[in-house]
């Protein structure tokens, strides 16, 4: 059975940085697609960022320059460094795997 579990999430002021982590269990990370989603209150979950099993990103443009995702493979573990936050990136970060395998969401919260 494959499980995602973020964490890493938290409250931050504007300008602050996190990094939040999602560790896979029962398929290696290294042989598919992972990315990073966000939902915030009252809207449509959304992609933020992914990485391939060759290593290509692909950011949505609202991150963009702010926000890298990278992956240790020896543990299994993928990363999402978000700076320069800002009040608009609240929301709830979900881990994917592909296809279609979900972790329970890590909550951002960016306020001063």
């Amino acid at each position: 059975q494959v499980q995602l579990v973020e964490s890493g999430g938290g409250l931050v002021q504007p300008g602050g940085s996190l990094r939040l982590s999602c560790a896979a269990s029962g398929r290696r990370i290294s042989v598919t697609s992972m990315a990073w989603y966000r939902q915030a209150p009252g809207k449509q979950r959304e992609f933020v960022a992914r990485i391939t099993p060759n290593g290509s990103r692909n950011y949505a443009d609202s991150v963009n320059g702010r926000f890298t995702i990278s992956r240790d493979n020896a543990k299994n573990t993928v990363y999402l460094q978000m700076n320069s936050l800002k009040p608009e990136d609240t929301a709830v970060y979900y881990c994917n795997m592909n296809p279609g395998t979900w972790g329970q969401g890590t909550q951002v919260t960016v306020s001063s």
